[in-house]
């Protein structure tokens, strides 16, 4: 049978309330044939996503209909494939000692975050590509170290930069900065400095063959270009996300290349 993915727009739905609805449809899909697999809440967007092995959409919202009436305001087919890389689950995780069944939390929603090394063509142009390449190494390994401590997944290494993802934008933030001060750190005994800039945004990137795509992944791609070196430049929407607003200058609205509209463009302060 296709996958499916729903997507409801809820207000003021707690993650209990989110959980006692999908025990719901596990008590009802065998009705119609259909069988969620497992669902995600982000509860700060008030939005839930559902995946479902269903003969059609029509079969998948009659579940919805029939265990809470909560229907969904859109359905759409997925490759599996995708999913699993992205989501990194298709089926509910079992349960902890004293949990029920059904009520874990997952979100879709991920914190993207560039790095760019500054000047990386004059660099191989003026040392030749054998000491470029050892510079470019010595920047993977310390982002990838901060990566690894903050929860971050490299999505794809750029050529002079790297693409990661976040579970949440407070993790995507405090990797950034602690990959500055990685770097100012590196700085202090290096023979031939490096600088980077970093730009982040959070949302629902969408996943194929292994790579992310859409707004969110241009925002965050953008604020790097647009970023001084030894920079950090996030969206409005991380800034919020994150919460800490000390560690944020005012927000100033910028034409970047891509957006029709200004954008807000938030710095970090590291």
């Amino acid at each position: 049978m296709p996958i499916f993915m729903d997507r409801h727009d809820v207000w003021e739905t707690t993650a209990a309330d989110v959980a006692a609805a999908h025990r719901k449809d596990l008590e009802v899909q065998d009705r119609y044939g259909v069988k969620f697999l497992t669902y995600w809440f982000d509860e700060s967007r008030g939005t839930i996503f559902c995946l479902v092995d269903a003969p059609d959409k029509e079969a998948a919202q009659c579940v919805h209909r029939e265990a809470h009436g909560g229907a969904a305001g859109e359905i759409v087919e997925v490759p599996l494939a995708a999913v699993e890389a992205f989501l990194g689950r298709i089926q509910d995780p079992a349960p902890q000692p004293g949990q029920a069944p059904g009520s874990h939390l997952e979100s879709g929603h991920r914190a993207i975050l560039f790095t760019d090394i500054v000047d990386s063509t004059e660099m191989t142009a003026r040392l030749g590509d054998r000491l470029a390449t050892e510079l470019i190494r010595a920047h993977d390994s310390i982002v990838r170290r901060c990566l690894a401590e903050f929860d971050g997944r490299e999505v794809k290494h750029t050529g002079d930069g790297i693409m990661a993802a976040f579970p949440d934008s407070r993790r995507g933030v405090d990797c950034a900065i602690r990959i500055q001060r990685e770097f100012r750190h590196y700085n202090q005994h290096a023979q031939e400095p490096l600088h980077v800039r970093i730009g982040l945004d959070s949302g629902a990137p969408v996943e194929d063959s292994n790579d992310l795509f859409g707004t969110t992944v241009q925002l965050a791609a953008r604020l790097c270009d647009e970023a001084e070196p030894d920079q950090i430049l996030v969206s409005e929407t991380v800034r919020k996300e994150h919460g800490d607003a000390a560690l944020f200058k005012a927000a100033e609205q910028r034409q970047l290349k891509g957006f029709a509209t200004p954008v807000g463009v938030v710095e970090c302060v590291w």
